[in-house]
């Protein structure tokens, strides 16, 4: 059980260091991963920034997530569940578009721009606060890869197993706190969770939080 986000920074990055792992840059996914990689980069003095995904819901529940795009419009999808919701490729396709627009909004509201930092050759630190599905993760994963990084690491506090086990083929390494067999929520390991706004995840991100 972590008390916060900000408590499960520490944590992880006693993880990371237990593990011997580095990084040029860590990046945190937005919002709730971004206090997570702030308490991170500090620890391994490392300088924050972000990587922003968006997640692709069910036509009938948005909150089940068929996948999730990044906002370069690198995208993962979950065909099982797909086929479980009844949505067609048009649908899936639509979805990734308008998401993915989403997406490269917020990170212009993040960075001051639509791109990502400079990854080319570097060592790259992906953070986010917990994996559930690990879609948007994935997504993440996928546009750091894109953008060149030499080696890129996930870390996480909490995850269930099978989404852990999901982006292990994602990442040259992951690296997770807990992983639960009990596991239903990320929000249960946490003794406060409270929504993350975007002008507290962008104070973080300046390290005025």
């Amino acid at each position: 059980m972590f008390q916060n986000r900000t408590d499960a920074g520490r944590r992880l990055a006693d993880a990371l260091a237990d593990r011997g792992v580095t990084a040029d840059v860590v990046l945190g996914i937005p919002r709730g991963g971004v206090p997570v990689a702030r308490a991170v980069a500090d620890a391994l003095g490392a300088p924050l920034d972000v990587v922003v995904a968006s997640k692709i819901g069910a036509p009938d529940d948005p909150e089940v997530a068929l996948g999730a795009v990044a906002s370069d419009g690198t995208a993962w999808r979950n065909d099982d569940l797909v086929a479980a919701a009844g949505a067609t490729d048009a649908y899936f396709e639509r979805e990734r578009r308008r998401e993915a627009e989403l997406a490269r909004e917020k990170l212009s509201r993040y960075r001051g721009t639509d791109e990502l930092p400079d990854l080319d050759g570097r060592r790259v630190l992906v953070v986010d606060d917990g994996l559930a599905t690990g879609a948007t993760a994935i997504a993440a994963l996928g546009q750091v890869r894109a953008a060149g990084a030499d080696r890129v690491t996930l870390a996480v506090p909490v995850a269930s197993p099978r989404s852990l086990a999901t982006v292990r083929a994602e990442a040259d390494e992951v690296v997770c706190v807990e992983s639960p067999p009990e596991f239903d929520a990320v929000g249960r390991f946490y003794r406060s969770f409270e929504q993350v706004s975007d002008e507290a995840a962008m104070a973080s991100l300046r390290d005025e939080g």
